[in-house]
């Protein structure tokens, strides 16, 4: 018996945006603001939370995203270290509208329930074709929360 397909490549988790120091400055200001207004309706709590997440999504901006091996095979679909089986898959969709193509794979996993892979340097439509003989197909959209991830860099 022959060995099965398997198709490879690697990506950038996310893409990546230079931030300037004016991006930070507007940051911190904002930060420092909610914060303030905060401390005025003595919310403590919600300042301190605010500085953290401000200092946090600071930090997090200047990280470069990791290059990440993905594959997909007749076991399953695999993000770096972690396996993903056919068994746990319920759906999957190929978005080739935008400028950079995504496989978009919902799970049963409570974790990791929403998959957005981006597709780089292996044809969109290989993917389809792979996945379609496996799962099933279903038109899904980029969640909201990844897109607000995505806006601030992370």
């Amino acid at each position: 018996m022959p060995p099965s397909p398997t198709l490879r490549w690697s990506a950038y988790e996310h893409e990546h945006i230079e931030r300037s120091s004016d991006w930070f400055w507007a940051l911190g200001i904002i930060a420092v603001s909610v914060a303030l207004v905060s401390v005025l309706f003595h919310n403590f709590f919600f300042a301190v939370i605010v500085a953290i997440a401000a200092t946090v999504l600071g930090m997090i901006a200047n990280i470069p995203p990791d290059l990440v091996e993905f594959e997909i095979s007749d076991k399953g679909v695999r993000t770096g270290d972690t396996l993903h089986r056919f068994e746990e898959i319920i759906s999957f969709w190929v978005d080739e509208e935008r400028e950079r193509p995504l496989l978009l794979v919902d799970t049963t996993k409570v974790m990791a329930p929403n998959l957005i892979i981006p597709i780089e340097h292996i044809d969109p439509r290989i993917v389809r074709a792979f996945l379609q003989e496996r799962t099933t197909e279903t038109r899904m959209k980029e969640p909201f929360s990844h897109k607000i991830l995505e806006f601030f860099g992370l």
